[in-house]
């Protein structure tokens, strides 16, 4: 996976995408950012952006008044895409695994969790055969 960079403005509406349980409007966006870092004649700009990097998705047509407008979701969760911000480095090796999954280890403490990471990684291990 590549590592994507976004600008602040494209982080802000990736935030409020990711903290909105719907896709929203171009309209919505701009109205739910009051406290927004650009110019809301930029919102095509951005989104039109965030598209092309691939980090939503035009999600459902929806009715805007007399008009219809996209709607947009984002394409990965937050926790997904921090991922691929370590991830997609090209410093990223498969040895970096190793140490990755041993800092995050460091941080669970329910047997359940480690259960899960082990049939994780037996499905794995039989994809590799």
């Amino acid at each position: 996976m590549k590592q994507i960079t976004l600008t602040k403005s494209e982080r802000e509406i990736m935030d409020l995408l990711w903290n909105t349980d719907r896709p929203l409007t171009a309209t919505e966006i701009v109205n739910l950012t009051p406290e927004r870092t650009w110019k809301k004649s930029y919102i095509h700009l951005l989104i039109n952006s965030l598209l092309q990097k691939e980090m939503i998705k035009s999600e459902a047509l929806v009715r805007t008044g007399k008009n219809f407008g996209r709607a947009f979701a984002a394409v990965a969760t937050r926790e997904e895409f921090e991922i691929r911000q370590i991830t997609g480095r090209k410093s990223f090796t498969q040895d970096s695994v190793i140490a990755l999954f041993s800092v995050l280890l460091e941080s669970v403490d329910d047997p359940s969790i480690l259960d899960e990471l082990e049939r994780v990684m037996q499905e794995k291990k039989e994809l590799l055969k």
